[in-house]
C-alpha cells in the first residue's frame, strides 16, 4: 500500500501521532475486493488473509504507513463541544486509487487515542459489519458514502450494556474533513490554521476554484452546500435515516458518515426516529434538510473572517446563502419525487400530486419503498393499479392523469421509476438477523445479504429474500451508536 500523508502535512495543530493498540486473535470476517482493486492494492496482498488481518486489526502497520487521531470539535444535538477527535479511529494515511483520486484509510475500534475521553477505543463485533453492510447498500443505492474495507474480529470482548465479541472495522473516505474540523480552528481563534485547512480542503476536493479568486471561499461555502443538499435528497429518496447528524459527523465532501444509529424508513412517515439517543426527534427523517441547513450555518460561521474584512458585510453575504438553502434544496426535492413518479423533467409536473400521494401513504400507513415500486408496476399491472387506487384514493388517478397530460408512455414513466425506486433495501429487520447470525459466527449470512444489496434495482434469485415487511412494522425498532 502506497501511502501518501498530504493531511498530516497541515501541522501537528491537526492531529496526535498514536499506533493502534494490538489485539489478541485478528481474524478477517469481511473483506472488500472491490474496493480493494480500485485502490490498487497489491493482488498478492488481496489473497493474503492473515496479512490483511495483522495490518486491518492495528497489529502490524503497512509500510509508509503514519498512524494519526484527527483533531476536530462538533455540535452534538445542538450543543457545542470545542474539543472532540477521534477517539477510537487510527488514519493510516491516503491512498490514490486507479483514476488518480485521492482517499483516505481508517481504521476504527483499534484502541484509545487521545481524544478517548475515558472510552476504551474498542468497537463491538455488530456496528463494525453494520456499518459494512450499510455503506455498501449505499453505495450501490448511488449514495455518496464513505465505504468499508475490511472487518477484522480481534479475539476479545468489548464491554457495553453487555459483553460483545469486538471487531476492528476499516473506513475509505474521500477525506474524514468535517464542519466540527473548521469549527475546532474557529473556537480556537486560531486563524493560521483555519486558512490552511481553507486552502487545503479546496485543493482537495474542489480544485476548479481558482488560488487566485477573490470570492473563492464564498464559492466554496456555495459548494459545500450544493454536496449537502444533494446528500441529503439522495437519503430522502431512498428512506434513509442518519439518526446523529451532528456537525462533527458532517463531511465537507457530501459524503455519508457514521453509521451507528442509522436506519431505513419502512412505513413513511417525516417524523420517523429510530435512535435511542435522539429523544426529541431532532434527526427524524423529515428533519434531515433542516438540520442540514443548519449545520451548513454553523459551518458559514467559521469561514466570515475569510469572505469579507468588513465583518457585516461577510455576515450579510453570508445570511444570504444560508437563506437560499431552502430553494435550493426545494427545487432538488420536487425534482427527486418527480423522478420517483416517472417524471424525468418536472418543471410542467403538478408537485401537488407527489405530496398528496406521500400523504395518502402517511395516513394509510404504507411501506415507502414497496409503495413506489408498486406504482411503478401498476403502469403495465391492472391488478396492482387498483389495489394502489383503493389504497391511495384520488390522487393516484390524478398522478396517471399527469402523466398522461404531460405525454409520457407507462413504458417510459416505468423506466425512470425503477432506475429511482429500489427494489431491495437494508430493512432494519434484516440488518438485525444478520448481525445476530454474524455473533453466532456465520459470517456467511452478512455475504449473501451483501450480495443482493449490490444490486438494489436489479431482481435477483435471492433479492425476495430481503423484501418481506417486518411483522410489527418496526414500531418498537431502536438503534444505538455502538460506541
Amino acid at each position: 500500500m502506497n501511502f501518501s500523508h498530504s493531511y498530516s502535512q497541515l501541522g501537528k495543530e491537526f492531529f496526535q501521532r498514536v499506533l493502534p493498540t494490538p489485539v489478541t486473535a485478528p481474524q478477517l470476517l469481511l473483506f472488500n475486493d472491490e474496493l480493494a482493486q480500485q485502490l490498487a492494492l497489491s493482488p498478492a496482498l488481496i489473497s493474503d488473509s492473515k496479512l490483511l488481518a495483522q495490518y486491518f486489526s492495528g497489529n502490524l502497520l503497512p509500510e509508509q504507513a503514519n498512524a494519526i487521531a484527527l483533531t476536530y470539535a462538533g455540535h452534538q444535538f445542538g450543543g457545542f463541544n470545542p474539543q472532540l477527535g477521534d477517539g477510537r479511529a487510527h488514519l493510516l494515511g491516503e491512498l490514490i486509487d486507479q483514476s488518480g483520486s485521492r482517499f483516505d484509510v481508517q481504521l476504527k475500534g483499534s484502541g484509545q487515542t487521545p481524544y478517548s475521553r475515558q472510552g476504551d477505543g474498542r468497537c463491538p463485533l455488530g456496528p463494525a459489519i453494520r456499518e459494512f453492510i450499510m455503506s455498501e447498500a449505499m453505495f450501490h443505492l448511488n449514495v455518496p458514502t464513505t465505504r468499508c474495507l475490511a472487518v477484522v474480529a480481534t479475539g476479545e470482548p468489548v464491554y457495553r450494556q453487555q459483553t460483545s465479541p469486538g471487531a476492528v472495522v476499516t473506513r475509505v473516505a474521500s477525506s474524514h474533513i468535517r464542519v466540527g474540523t473548521f469549527q475546532y480552528f474557529s473556537a480556537q481563534g486560531d486563524r493560521e490554521s483555519l486558512e490552511k485547512l481553507i486552502n487545503y480542503t479546496i485543493s482537495r476536493h474542489f480544485d476548479d476554484i481558482a488560488g487566485d479568486d477573490p470570492e473563492r471561499v464564498v464559492k466554496f461555502l456555495n459548494k459545500v452546500i450544493d454536496k449537502q443538499i444533494d446528500l441529503i435528497i439522495e437519503w430522502l429518496r431512498v428512506g434513509f435515516i442518519h439518526g446523529v447528524m451532528n456537525t462533527d459527523n458532517t463531511l465537507i465532501n457530501g459524503e455519508t458518515i457514521d453509521f451507528g444509529p442509522c436506519a431505513m424508513m419502512g412505513t413513511y412517515h417525516p417524523g420517523t426516529v429510530y435512535s435511542s439517543i435522539d429523544s426529541q426527534g431532532r434527526y427524524a427523517f423529515g428533519n434531515q434538510a433542516q438540520i442540514a441547513n443548519w449545520n451548513m450555518a454553523r459551518f458559514a460561521e467559521t469561514l466570515i473572517p475569510f469572505i469579507d474584512n468588513d465583518q457585516e458585510q461577510a455576515i450579510s453575504l453570508v445570511q444570504e446563502i444560508i437563506y437560499g438553502f431552502v430553494d435550493q434544496f426545494n427545487q432538488k426535492y420536487q425534482q427527486m419525487l418527480a423522478s420517483k413518479l416517472g417524471v424525468r423533467d418536472n418543471h410542467k409536473f403538478e408537485h401537488q400530486v407527489a405530496k398528496d400521494i406521500l400523504q395518502a401513504m402517511q395516513e394509510r400507513s404504507l411501506d415507502y419503498t414497496v409503495t413506489f415500486v408498486q406504482l411503478a408496476q401498476s403502469l403495465t399491472d391492472k391488478d396492482v393499479a387498483d389495489k394502489l387506487h383503493g389504497q391511495l384514493g384520488k390522487c393516484y388517478q390524478q398522478w396517471r392523469e399527469q402523466l398522461n397530460m404531460l405525454a409520457i408512455d407507462a413504458q417510459s414513466a416505468q423506466r425512470v421509476m425503477q432506475q429511482t425506486n429500489p427494489l431491495v433495501i437494508p430493512r432494519n429487520h434484516h440488518v438485525e438477523q444478520v448481525l445476530a447470525e454474524c455473533e453466532n459466527g456465520n459470517i456467511d449470512a452478512a455475504i449473501k445479504f451483501i450480495q443482493v444489496l449490490k444490486s438494489p434495482y436489479e431482481q435477483l434469485t435471492d433479492t425476495h429474500l430481503y423484501q418481506d415487511l417486518p411483522i410489527d412494522n418496526d414500531s418498537g425498532y431502536r438503534t444505538f451508536c455502538g460506541t
